[in-house]
């Protein structure tokens, strides 16, 4: 479980061209580990 953070950091960089995408990247990664 404190794996995911560093799982997600990838996606996070790759969405970071926009505030949109980004911000999607952050709720699906925060609704999969609420999960």
């Amino acid at each position: 479980m404190t794996r995911l953070p560093d799982q997600w950091r990838g996606i996070a960089t790759r969405y970071d061209k926009t505030a949109q995408s980004y911000e999607a990247a952050v709720t699906l990664a925060s609704l999969l580990m609420w999960a």
